[in-house]
């Protein structure tokens, strides 16, 4: 199945035939508690019962100013870091939501079971389930040693993420390598991701596969990567609201929304420096027009203290949802 480089879905049978092609899927709820466990999906396209409302969590990465990190940065940080991710952890309890996502670079590094079974008892004590982790990957590295790394690190964040009782991995492609060329970075990221996948099968964890810029920039270019995915019942899209720099990001949306297994909101859209309030309500309309019925995620990224702000757009989306 070829889908147009210019026009994402053209023509629109290319995309039925996938649609159609990924009933066979069966992606499951795969931990009680955090998907909803009577409910199979396909790829991300799901049956058309809908709960009466969905769940709300937080993003770890909403208070990334804050939080002390185990990955090497390349710039210095303007805020101490005050905050670990059991903090965060209680913070999401007392803001008594439904889940949090735990992101990977918050984590001690290395991580010990302990403090996995710690962190997932802690939140579990405060009627929180572990909605899903993040890493930070890139699949379109050529093959050797870095590669491999990556490929090592994800294995790890699916044990993880096992331990922690998340359903779900939100994972990158990554950018087209320097001197490479776009074809090939989808190919060796399609084989990064069925890996990946055969291994977090295993394990009952999803992959889901985020609009995070690099080959991942537009849906045709997410289309593209999916056509070289083997069937699996643990592959879904994450649909990130805020990650598509394109000319029309809400019709954008609605392109991937079918297929999401995990969902991010945040409260801006557009380019760094030239962002713009994101109608919100829009957003989670995109996703129960596509039967959505998992976790909505905030993710906040703007300007404003995270402390102060967060809470209001909570209120805002446990209204819409």
């Amino acid at each position: 199945m070829v889908v147009s480089s210019d026009s994402p879905f053209n023509g629109e049978t290319s995309r039925r035939d996938f649609l159609k092609s990924s009933s066979a899927w069966g992606f499951a709820a795969l931990t009680a508690g955090s998907l909803i466990s009577d409910t199979t999906f396909a790829a991300g396209v799901q049956k058309k019962e809908v709960p009466e409302h969905l769940k709300l969590s937080l993003a770890a990465y909403s208070f990334n100013r804050y939080m002390q990190q185990s990955w090497p940065k390349t710039r210095e940080r303007k805020t101490p870091a005050t905050m670990t991710i059991q903090d965060f952890v209680r913070y999401c309890g007392e803001q008594k939501l439904d889940g949090c996502e735990l992101t990977s670079y918050y984590f001690p590094n290395p991580v010990n079971e302990d403090y996995l079974k710690e962190t997932r008892d802690l939140a579990g004590s405060l009627g929180l389930a572990v909605s899903g982790t993040a890493i930070g990957n890139d699949f379109c590295l050529p093959k050797g040693t870095a590669r491999d790394a990556q490929l090592e690190m994800t294995r790890k964040w699916i044990d993880y993420s096992a331990i922690l009782g998340a359903p779900v991995i939100r994972i990158f492609a990554g950018k087209v390598p320097k001197g490479g060329n776009e074809a090939e970075a989808i190919r060796i990221c399609q084989a990064g991701i069925n890996e990946s996948l055969k291994y977090a099968e295993k394990k009952g964890v999803s992959l889901a596969l985020e609009n995070h810029g690099g080959i991942t920039s537009t849906p045709g270019q997410m289309m593209r990567i999916i056509d070289g995915i083997d069937k699996a019942p643990n592959f879904g899209i994450n649909f990130d609201s805020g990650n598509f720099r394109t000319e029309h990001p809400y019709e954008d949306l609605e392109k991937i929304a079918p297929l999401a297994i995990n969902a991010q909101i945040k409260v801006e859209m557009g380019a760094r420096g030239n962002q713009v309030p994101a109608d919100i309500p829009r957003i989670i309309k995109i996703l129960k027009d596509a039967h959505y019925k998992n976790f909505v995620v905030l993710e906040y990224e703007a300007k404003e203290e995270p402390k102060e702000a967060i809470p209001g757009y909570l209120k805002q989306l446990r209204k819409l949802i």
